[in-house]
């Protein structure tokens, strides 16, 4: 499946709560969809849907459930630790980035 990088990414995020296929399946739409990419809102749930069951019932799951129809991320698993050490310095790279001030001369000062 297409989605299951971006699905782990968003759970990462979303904490111990997580978040139902819905919300799921509508960040990922609204990620994918553009005006010369128009994308069917029924497809990617269903596909967002298929991928979550999937990725739940391997028998290293990287997902949990917390209740039908809401995913977590299964806190556990040796690769979840990883890949949200390289989120949070993903994260950090951003934040330290500072904008350097323009040294040009304000035309309308």
């Amino acid at each position: 499946m297409r989605y299951e990088k971006e699905i782990l990414l968003l759970l990462i995020e979303a904490g111990e709560k997580g978040l139902s296929v819905g919300k799921i399946s509508r960040h990922i739409f609204n990620t994918h969809n553009s005006f010369f990419l128009p994308l069917d809102v029924e497809e990617v749930h269903q596909e967002v849907q298929q991928s979550l069951i999937k990725m739940s019932r391997r028998t290293d799951s990287m997902l949990g459930k917390v209740k039908k129809g809401v995913y977590c991320i299964n806190t556990e698993n040796q690769q979840i630790k990883q890949l949200r050490l390289k989120f949070l310095d993903e994260q950090n790279e951003t934040k330290e980035v500072k904008p350097q001030a323009d040294p040009s001369l304000n035309l309308f000062e």
